[in-house]
């Protein structure tokens, strides 16, 4: 069994993602946080529990425009119970269970740095209902990003706490938070909190951030997986490779198109199909058309020959989203925070950590940069199909009786369908701000519909790209014996290995197609092609 302690410095995307797809990994709260904790908190029972204390926001007074209302010590208590009921007013879907498990591991991971000031035994809470698989329910709509993502982070409160009101997944079903900690046998079902507990909870940006770091790590396996597409159709449609030649790059040297062009000389290694001589046999589909004999294309559409140029900025894009999401991983983003003073003591200040802006601009940025990723391989897949673009391949990639059959152009429709959906949502959402909360929030970040909106174009985008692999391979096996003896590149033999062994080639008329493109996406969100093409020529992106 895997454990991995988090000290609120140190924790990595990677394992962000690792905890949050996979239940069997237990989370500890290190020994140093642990200790720090108890530290503050004793300062703060023996310093500040009291009427006549500083007003500290949140802690002895109310929030928002109730930041001058002080509350008394006797009904602290109360007011972080009643803190939880006003802010749960999220509607909605569901978040899925790994961004349930991703909020609990980050806040819990946010309070270990102890610029929170919460007890320990909320972070043992917290990591006791990760370990034992309790995953509250967080309706995905009600949160602007501004005060942390209050609403969904609120129902998180509220099942920690054990409101009979709470739901969460437990064991693939859902039910009262009461039950599930009865279940598990987690500790008792009522957990009192006190004083800056709930208003710790619910401050943070966690929703957001969740939701973006498993949409930034999809969206750089989708690169990749784009990268494998784009090989496939370029032996399909036996393309001029001159395009990738380093020089050109280097005569532009950013470093995403460099990089790019190389990755596909690497995937096409060796190919014969993609060179002069191949070129120069002319299918059925072209000679139907035209009795020109071939002359040389010199250079390829945009949507071949620009590749580097298009994909070039998607990685650069998600270097910079990698350094923001990484940095607020391991980021205290709630208010007020606690530090200690030289000589001894603590002091809390507020501040604004919590405003989501870095996280709704990069994930506004990830929504742009897929796609047009998405868009350009959707034109790629519209080639594939004509053969007054694609040099000859069947028309609609189709088989059987003439007529009779389709082919593939509603299936083509359907990720053009996928693009425009793509292209409403890319629009920015960070700056889009609405005032809330009488005015006390004038200017918000919107981040979490910024993360959310994201992470369904990344999931509309992997539909693409998988659709692509399917129909070049289609290609490649409808035109195998007008080819002999030309063969595919290194990695693209084995991309088209693979998806051939999961679907075979459509050879004998229209066949529920629904189940192909359900296996094609998945060849992105499994990684399966991209694992077979690296165990044959090494790590390619």
């Amino acid at each position: 069994m895997t454990t991995i302690l988090i000290d609120g410095f140190t924790l990595t995307a990677e394992q962000v993602i690792q905890i949050a797809r996979d239940p069997s990994v237990k989370v500890g709260l290190a020994q140093s946080s642990r200790d720090a904790l108890k530290q503050s908190r004793d300062y703060i029972e023996a310093t500040w529990m009291h009427d006549e204390a500083p007003m500290m926001y949140s802690f002895n007074t109310g929030v928002g425009l109730l930041k001058d209302t002080r509350i008394k010590v006797e009904n602290i208590e109360l007011f972080q119970t009643q803190m939880i009921k006003a802010h749960a007013a999220g509607m909605g879907e569901p978040f899925p269970e790994e961004v349930s498990r991703a909020t609990m591991l980050l806040r819990a991971n946010a309070f270990a740095s102890n610029y929170s000031a919460p007890r320990a035994e909320v972070v043992d809470r917290l990591l006791a209902f990760l370990n034992a698989g309790i995953h509250p329910i967080m309706p995905q709509k009600g949160s602007v990003g501004a005060s942390g993502d209050l609403a969904p982070l609120a129902y998180l409160g509220a099942a920690l706490a054990g409101f009979e009101e709470a739901e969460v997944m437990y064991k693939g079903k859902r039910m009262s938070a009461p039950q599930a900690i009865t279940e598990a046998r987690i500790g008792p079902v009522k957990f009192e909190l006190k004083a800056k507990d709930a208003s710790a909870i619910i401050n943070g940006c966690t929703v957001s951030l969740a939701v973006a770091v498993l949409a930034a790590h999809d969206a750089r396996n989708l690169l990749s997986d784009a990268c494998l597409s784009l090989g496939l159709t370029l032996e399909a449609m036996r393309a001029e490779m001159s395009a990738f030649d380093d020089r050109i790059q280097q005569a532009r040297p950013h470093a995403g198109q460099i990089k790019t062009a190389a990755i596909i000389r690497k995937l096409l290694k060796g190919s014969t199909r993609t060179t002069h001589e191949a070129r120069a046999v002319q299918f059925p589909e072209e000679l139907r058309r035209t009795d020109i004999p071939y002359t040389p294309r010199i250079q390829d559409v945009y949507s071949l020959r620009c590749s580097p140029q298009v994909y070039g900025p998607v990685f650069d894009a998600l270097d910079y989203i990698d350094t923001i999401v990484g940095r607020e991983i391991n980021s205290a983003t709630d208010n007020p925070l606690i530090f200690s003073k030289e000589g001894g003591g603590f002091e809390i200040i507020s501040g604004g950590n919590f405003h989501g802006q870095y996280l709704a601009q990069a994930m506004d940025l990830l929504a742009m940069a897929v796609t047009d990723l998405g868009s350009i391989c959707e034109r790629r897949i519209a080639r594939l199909i004509d053969p007054t673009l694609s040099w000859g391949l069947p028309r609609n990639l189709m088989s059987g009786i003439r007529g009779v059959n389709t082919g593939y152009p509603v299936v083509q429709c359907s990720m053009s369908a996928l693009v425009m959906e793509n292209r409403t949502l890319c629009m920015p959402g960070s700056v889009d701000s609405i005032p809330a909360k009488g005015n006390s929030e004038d200017h918000i970040s919107n981040s979490t519909w910024c993360s959310r909106k994201a992470a369904t174009i990344v999931a509309n985008t992997q539909y693409i790209i998988g659709v692509e692999m399917l129909f070049a391979a289609q290609a490649l096996t409808m035109t195998e014996s007008l080819l002999p003896g030309f063969v595919l590149g290194e990695g693209t033999q084995a991309a088209y290995d693979e998806v051939r062994r999961q679907i075979p080639a459509c050879l004998d008329g229209d066949r529920w197609f629904h189940n192909d493109i359900q296996v094609a996406r998945s060849f992105v969100t499994s990684g399966s092609v991209r694992a077979a093409v690296e165990k044959k020529i090494g790590k390619f992106a």
